[in-house]
């Protein structure tokens, strides 16, 4: 018995034995086995054109129609701040315009964003001051026909010896007060508007002229009309019949960022864009700086004056002004659209290693002006950029793998 089972157990080591030495019995290595896969699929992306490691893409022939190359080069860029604001009208140009004296309007000649010039007729107005005013005109002009036939009467009789000498003075005395009078008088009523014609008019019909006008102080335009007839308009007692502004340069009031603040001084001129002009440059200067920020915004109020020639600019319009803090700086650059944003953020440019192959590189931007960007790092003068075309590459880059 002991025989039998001996005789087993060394048939069975021999039979372990052929089958390691047939290499039928090892079990199977599942890290052997995915070494290949991984070969095979880096294999698989060099033939699709990118490397994981290098962001790398190479392009065929006909690819290549798709892209435009430019070297790296030097750019001036304009050191600026920019600013949102609104414009406004300017009010050390905007008359409010008062009658003289009271009076109940009668007529108004304008609306509202009429265009009006110096001395144009704005309302009139029936004012009792006028009508006292041109009463005594009339009466002093009276006076003084009155004292004139006087002393012409009494130099005659003084010259036959009709009357003393005294009362020839006294004749010239109150006729030089009546000439003194009249004089006042028409000054008076001139006040109201009325010219010397107007006046000689009223004297020789004996009538006194109920109507003042009101005519507009400066060149401009209409920006309120308060007025209405039958209303009673009493000089500085608002609201005016008529405002008058000064169109020809306007406001632009914008709130600077606190850090911003010292850069702005009076007098600086500024370079205003506005969304309703979008290709048109407005030119002005620094006007006004704010004495303090906004304890709330932490923003300093900064008023620019705008010259308007054309009368385009209409108060509310939304406005960026940008205003040069230094000179020119020259730095590296390369065209906008050889920058591509990628999905995560960051921003991209190409560069062409040979003729087939392009490499992606990772930019560190600067300034931005007509449509170039300053380059901080990711890029050195001479390299050849992607100038248009990397967007294309990008997406070829991030395209998933053929099946």
């Amino acid at each position: 018995m002991r025989l039998k089972n001996r005789t087993a157990l060394i048939i069975g080591v021999a039979a372990v034995a052929a089958a390691v030495a047939a290499g039928t019995y090892l079990p199977k290595n599942s890290e052997g086995l995915s070494t290949p896969s991984t070969q095979t699929n880096a294999a698989q992306g060099v033939a699709g054109g990118s490397s994981p490691s290098s962001q790398s893409v190479t392009l065929g022939d006909t690819q290549l129609k798709s892209v435009k190359v430019e070297p790296v080069g030097l750019h001036l860029f304009a050191v600026e701040r920019e600013a949102v604001g609104n414009i406004a009208f300017n009010d050390d140009r905007s008359v409010q315009v008062y009658p003289p004296y009271a009076g109940k309007v009668i007529e108004l000649f304008h609306d509202l964003g009429d265009d009006v010039v110096k001395g144009e007729k704005l309302y009139t107005i029936e004012s009792p001051d006028l009508i006292a005013a041109e009463s005594t005109l009339i009466a002093a002009a009276g006076v003084l026909d009155l004292d004139n036939q006087v002393l012409e009467r009494a130099r005659k009789l003084y010259e036959t010896q009709g009357v003393a000498q005294k009362e020839l003075q006294q004749a010239i005395s109150d006729q030089q007060t009546a000439e003194g009078a009249l004089k006042a008088a028409r000054h008076a009523v001139t006040i109201f508007g009325k010219t010397e014609a107007e006046i000689d008019r009223m004297i020789a019909d004996r009538r006194i002229d109920r109507v003042m006008v009101v005519n507009s102080p400066i060149n401009g335009r209409v920006t309120a009309r308060n007025g209405a007839p039958g209303l009673l308009a009493q000089p500085g007692s608002p609201p005016a019949p008529y405002t008058i502004a000064d169109i020809s340069t306007m406001w632009m009031v914008a709130n600077v960022i606190e850090t911003d603040s010292p850069l702005f001084r009076l007098g600086q001129a500024v370079k205003v864009k506005l969304a309703a002009f979008p290709d048109r440059l407005f030119e002005g200067k620094i006007t006004t700086v704010g004495a303090s920020l906004d304890p709330n915004t932490h923003r300093l109020m900064v008023r620019s004056e705008v010259r308007d020639p054309r009368h385009e600019l209409r108060p509310g319009m939304l406005a960026t002004f940008a205003i040069s803090t230094a000179g020119p700086m020259e730095a590296l650059a390369v065209p906008a659209a050889a920058v591509v944003r990628e999905g995560d953020g960051t921003m991209t440019a190409w560069t062409a290693d040979d003729g087939h192959r392009f490499t992606q590189r990772q930019l560190k931007l600067g300034l931005q002006k007509d449509g170039w960007y300053q380059v901080v790092e990711g890029l050195k003068p001479g390299e050849k950029v992607v100038a248009e075309g990397g967007v294309f590459l990008s997406n070829m880059l991030n395209a998933p793998p053929s099946d």
